[in-house]
C-alpha cells in the first residue's frame, strides 16, 4: 500500500493550486483537454504520479473530468456543478443540525424569490400552478404519498431559483436541500396539518409572483421556510422530556 508523506502533500497540493490558477488564467479554458501526463507533469515541474494524485483531487472537486480512454477535460465549471457538493456537506454536519442550514436557506431563498418576481417567464409561472395543482392531487390521496410531494416540493423552489438571475445564488440554493428535505418529510409525517399549510404558503409565493411583486414574494418566501425551521423545535423538546423521563 502506497502512502503519502507530509511532504508529497505538499507538493500535491503546489500542482493542483497551480492547475486552478491555469484554468483562472484562462490558459486552460472550460471544456479543454489537459496536455498528456508527461508533457503536463515536466510544466508543472511534479513527477507524473503527483499530477495523477493532483488530476483525482480535482475530479472530486468537479473541476475536472477524466474521460475513459479519451483523456482528461476541464469540466463546464459551472456554479452548480461546483458546489454539488454542498448537498454532502449539509448531510454529513449533523451537529450542526438541520435548523441552521433552514435559516440560511431562509435568508437566501427570500432574496432569490424576490429577484425572480420580475424575471420569471410567464410559461414557467403557468408551471409553477401545474406543480402545485398536482401536489394538492397528491395531498388529497390516502394514504399521502410524501416522497412525491418533496419532489414537487424541489421542483417548486428549484424552478424558482432558477430565475433569480444569478447562478451561484441558485446553484448554493439548490445543494443546500440535503438536510432540509429530511426535515421537511419529518414535517409532513408528524403534523396532519403541514401538508395543507405548506400548500397555502406555496400559493402565496406563487400569488405574489404572478403579480411581480418582489416585497410580497420575499417576505412570502421567508415565512414558508421560517415554518419548517420553527416545526424543527418540536422533536428536540420531545427528545428532552424523553431524557429527563
Amino acid at each position: 500500500m502506497v502512502t503519502i508523506g507530509e511532504a508529497d502533500v505538499g507538493v500535491i497540493e503546489t500542482a493542483i493550486d497551480t492547475i486552478k490558477q491555469m484554468i483562472i488564467d484562462g490558459e486552460l479554458r472550460p471544456g479543454q483537454k489537459l496536455p498528456v501526463e508527461k508533457n503536463l507533469a515536466e510544466q508543472l515541474g511534479v513527477a507524473r504520479n503527483t499530477l495523477r494524485e493532483a488530476v483525482r483531487a480535482l475530479v472530486a472537486m468537479r473541476v475536472l473530468q477524466t474521460r475513459q480512454g479519451d483523456g482528461t477535460y476541464v469540466t463546464s465549471l459551472s456554479p452548480d456543478l461546483l458546489l454539488d457538493g454542498m448537498s454532502f456537506v449539509a448531510d454529513i454536519h449533523l451537529d450542526a443540525g438541520a435548523g441552521e442550514f433552514l435559516h440560511v436557506r431562509r435568508i437566501l431563498e427570500a432574496e432569490a424569490t424576490a429577484l425572480a418576481a420580475t424575471r420569471i417567464p410567464d410559461a414557467d409561472l403557468v408551471r409553477l400552478g401545474d406543480l402545485l395543482d398536482e401536489a394538492e392531487t397528491v395531498a388529497a390521496c390516502d394514504p399521502v404519498d410524501h416522497e412525491k410531494l418533496i419532489a414537487l416540493d424541489q421542483d417548486f423552489h428549484a424552478l424558482i431559483a432558477s430565475h433569480c438571475g444569478n447562478a451561484v445564488l441558485a446553484a448554493v440554493i439548490q445543494n443546500m436541500s440535503g438536510r432540509t428535505v429530511r426535515a421537511r418529510i419529518w414535517r409532513g409525517m408528524s403534523d396532519p396539518e403541514a401538508v395543507h399549510r405548506t400548500l397555502r404558503e406555496h400559493r402565496a409565493v406563487h400569488r405574489a409572483l404572478l403579480a411581480r411583486d418582489s416585497e410580497r414574494a420575499r417576505l412570502h418566501a421567508a415565512l414558508h421556510v421560517l415554518g419548517v425551521e420553527e416545526s424543527l423545535t418540536v422533536p428536540r423538546a420531545f427528545e428532552g422530556e424523553a431524557a429527563r423521563g
